[in-house]
Parts: structure tokens; sequence; C-alpha cells
């Protein structure tokens, strides 16, 4: 039961979620398979959110535009390759529909912020942001604003120019140029209308429109609150042997819980833990490799240098590799770097694979000592000491936050999108 042994967290409830209109579910379902949000036609949502990945790509650093194939079978095109390596590893998207989650992305640069006219905070300005229902239909923003992620890049589409020449909102803008491709699909056409009242009765489709159903899909086919653990919470049953070992060194001596807490395993906060830098990173755009600063770069603040947002820990066992750049392709070897990041640091070795073809050494930033030494002083979290034994209940017991109707998900994949697109299967 909840009550015995460790202090665990409530069980969710539906209160914790907001509800959706099946006709918006099921319009944001085909338009996150949809490749008709992309600059070229030729990149889903799902390409890098999928279900067979644990709505992520199985991929330590992800390949957008310029990328052939799904998951870890994705390679550079050689046609087409891309320019650039996607900086961070794809997150996952379990319970982002939940009230509480209020800031996304790996360094939080959408959040919600009741000050603001649109209540939230993005690196966009705020007239830009009207419209859109909350954080997690504002993320979708920045994917097809990406040449490398969805948008491609200057010479190849009419979103990508607009993207390139900084029109992005008003007429003309790529926002208008994606929405006009969506609203000239008649069943599109008819599903908004079905989905929201007032286009119905004659306003266009818009963006925010698109995001909002899009959001309302996500909320409800990955809403994860069935897992073993789930039903401990509910005293329906018990966790037993290493699953209960490990539960009880995440809510005790491990320490775990001092982070990952409340009902989705977050506080939703920013912490350094010294993560090995690989790929790219995140951070100035002329260096040919560097270090990813993480929320210093939305706030600032020097005490947010590398530090990252708490992930959410549903199915966290299906959705390596591990880390903000995907660093960890082990999750024992993940946790135990986490436990004591300046001792796991000295063992590290990269290995992870990552699709050749793309300009820079994704390893390189290993090679920085100064760098290195920078990322390690910034932890400010106490060393643990775990066996190897206790690594192997943790994992037990992360194994119990799988959420079977969550990775199956409750729509599914359509066959088919009103665009006549394939499919990303």
């Amino acid at each position: 039961m909840a009550g015995d042994g460790p202090d665990l967290p409530r069980p969710v409830s539906d209160a914790d979620f907001a509800t959706h209109g099946a006709e918006e579910i099921a319009l944001g379902q085909l338009l996150f398979y949809d490749p008709i949000l992309s600059g070229n036609r030729n990149i889903s949502c799902a390409t890098c959110h999928h279900p067979r990945f644990a709505t992520s790509d199985g991929l330590a650093l992800g390949v957008g535009e310029g990328g052939v194939g799904l998951g870890p079978d994705r390679r550079i095109d050689p046609a087409n390759p891309p320019e650039d390596r996607i900086p961070r590893n794809a997150p996952a998207l379990f319970n982002l529909g939940a009230h509480e989650f209020t800031v996304l992305f790996h360094d939080g640069r959408v959040e919600t912020d009741a000050s603001r006219p649109s209540g939230l905070r993005t690196p966009m300005e705020d007239e830009m942001l009207l419209g859109f229902s909350g954080v997690l239909s504002a993320q979708t923003m920045f994917p097809v604003l990406s040449a490398d992620e969805m948008a491609g890049h200057y010479s190849e589409n009419d979103v990508s120019q607009a993207v390139r020449q900084g029109i992005v909102t008003g007429p003309g803008g790529a926002w208008d140029r994606l929405s006009r491709r969506v609203s000239a699909i008649p069943d599109y056409a008819d599903r908004f209308a079905r989905a929201y009242p007032d286009i119905a009765e004659g306003r266009e489709i818009g963006f925010t429109d698109i995001s909002n159903a899009i959001a309302a899909f996500v909320a409800h086919e990955w809403r994860s609150d069935d897992s073993p653990f789930d039903a401990h919470l509910r005293g329906e049953a018990m966790l037993a042997g290493p699953a209960s070992r490990g539960m009880e060194l995440f809510y005790g001596p491990a320490r775990c819980a001092s982070c990952h807490a409340g009902p989705f395993q977050t506080d939703h906060q920013f912490h350094p833990m010294g993560v090995p830098q690989i790929g790219p990173g995140k951070a100035l755009s002329f260096e040919s490799h560097s270090r990813d600063e993480g929320r210093f770069r939305v706030t600032g603040d020097p005490r947010d240098l590398y530090a990252f947002r708490t992930p959410p820990l549903r199915n966290v066992t299906r959705t390596g590799p591990w880390g903000h750049d995907g660093a960890f392709a082990d999750l024992s070897a993940f946790l135990r770097h986490h436990a004591d990041p300046k001792a796991g640091d000295a063992e590290y070795a990269p290995d992870v694979t990552l699709p050749a073809g793309i300009p820079g050494d994704d390893f390189a930033p290993l090679a920085d000592a100064t760098a290195r030494a920078a990322v390690l002083g910034a932890v400010r979290t106490p060393p643990v000491g775990l066996s190897d034994a206790e690594i192997a209940d943790l994992v037990a017991f992360l194994a119990a936050l799988e959420d079977p109707v969550a990775l199956s998900g409750r729509l599914g994949i359509p066959d088919s999108v009103p665009s006549g697109l394939p499919v990303d299967r």
C-alpha cells in the first residue's frame, strides 16, 4: 500500500489531466503523423517521436531533415545531407498533457508565465504566442521552424524560405503557408470545422489550431498512469522483489526522489548533473563544437550553467539513449554516472552509435578538458555510492514504471493521412 514503507507520491488521477473532445484528438492524430507539416513534406512529428521507440527515436542525437528511415535505422540521405546534427536527444511525450507540466524542453525555453498576455514565455515575441492552448501546443512551433528538424534549408521550399527571411506570422509567413497547405485538403477542412465550432462559422484555420489539435492528441494518446507502480500507489497490487527494493532505494537512501519527486517523478526544475557532452551542443553557432550550457541559455543565470530539466520517468526504461544528449546507451551505466558524476566521468567512454555523414566530430567535446571540468564543476548534488546490486534494483523499479497502455498508444498509428503522404510505420 502507498502508506507502507517509504514516503511515496500520491496516485495519479483524472483530475491531473485536462480533457479534450474526440474530434480534436482524432484530428491531432492525423496531423501528428502527416509529413505535410514539414517544409519538404518528408518528416512528421512521429519521425522523431514514434511509438515504436517509446515516443522518442532510439538515437542519441537524431537526424531530421536530410535523413531517411526510422529510429536507429535512420541514416543520412547522400543526395541531401543535413548541415548539422540535432543537438539534443528527442524527449519522450508521456504525461505532457498533465496540468503540472508548465515547462517543456531540456532547457525549459517554453514555460507558462501568467504575467504575459499570452500566458507563455518563449524565445518568440509575445504577440506570436496568442492562440496556443498551452505549453504543449506552443512547443510545436520550434520543430516546424528549424531547418535541421522539419523546415528544410533555404533553397528547398517556400516554408524554409519564409523562415530564413524571418517571416513567421502573418500572410505569407511560415505558419500561414503550413496552415494553407492543411486547409486546402477537404478532409482536413471538414475535420477542423467539426473540432472547432468557430472554424465551422467561417474563421480560417491557423497554425495555432493545428498545434492545439496535436497537443490534444499527445495528451490523450500518451497519458501514462497504468504501470505496476501506479497500481501499487492505488493499493491495487504490491511491488515485490527487486522492484520493491529499488523503490525503497529510489525514495530513500539513493535520494533519486530529491529531484524525481511528485506523481510524475519530476520536480520540473533544472539541475546540473555532469552528463558528458557529445555532439554539437546547443551553444554559440560559430563554434564547431561546444559544451551545451543548458538552462543558462534561457535565463543567463550562472547557477543554471549545464543544468537540464528533470525528466519524468514513466516508461523511462524504453526511452534510451539517456541524457540530454543521449550520451548513454545503457541505463545502468547512466544511473551509475548520475549517482556520482565525477567518478563516473573518469570512467566514461561513449557507447552510442550516431549516423555518419554530418560535418564535425561528435566526440570532440570529450577531448576538451577545460570544458569537461566546467561541466563537472557545476554539479551540486552530493555523490551517492551504489553497488551493482543496488543499480540492478533501481532498474527493476524503473521497469515497474512501464505502462503498456501508454506504450501501445490509445489510437495508434493511422493507416493513412489526408495529405496522402507516406506514414512512418
